[in-house]
């Protein structure tokens, strides 16, 4: 079975090279994602990378201690050649060819679509985080439904 090879993420300090072999990679500390890390302050699923028309992005998925690029911490980015990606302590330099003639700003407005107000300010600066129940994806383990129970009004018309 032949894999195409996107690009690779370097460790910085020395480690083997992570061949980025599919378009969506799960990374966290869980061995059921395509990049283990066992790190403490890694989250069991702590972010993906996606490859798409010919570019990565990478995308916190509600981890608690985020990740950054270039040493600022994002909610997701598009990432280019040579950028560095932190997760927990550990810093990795994406390396792979952007595609020809194509610009990475078409594919940044995609990735835009996201609600703008789904997030503070000061939780997209990287400067707050959100609270633990914004941070797990619905119908996530550990997730609870809020429970909606009857007014007084509503209990008295009964």
């Amino acid at each position: 079975m032949s894999f195409k090879l996107n690009g690779e993420l370097v460790p910085e300090g020395g480690g083997d090279n992570i061949p980025l072999i599919r378009e969506v990679l799960t990374i966290g500390r869980r061995e059921t994602c395509d990049i283990c890390l066992r790190l403490p302050n890694v989250s069991g699923l702590h972010c993906e990378l996606s490859f798409q028309d010919g570019f990565w992005s990478i995308k916190d998925l509600g981890s608690t201690n985020g990740i950054k690029v270039n040493g600022v911490r994002v909610p997701k980015k598009l990432l280019n050649p040579g950028e560095k990606i932190t997760i927990a302590k550990k810093s990795y330099t994406i390396e792979y060819t952007p595609p020809a003639g194509k610009r990475a700003v078409e594919v940044m407005e995609g990735l835009e679509e996201e609600d703008v107000l789904s997030q503070s300010l000061l939780e997209r600066a990287g400067l707050a985080k959100p609270s633990p129940a914004e941070r797990r994806p619905p119908g996530k383990p550990g997730s609870v439904e809020p429970r909606k129970y009857p007014s007084d009004d509503e209990v008295g018309a009964q």
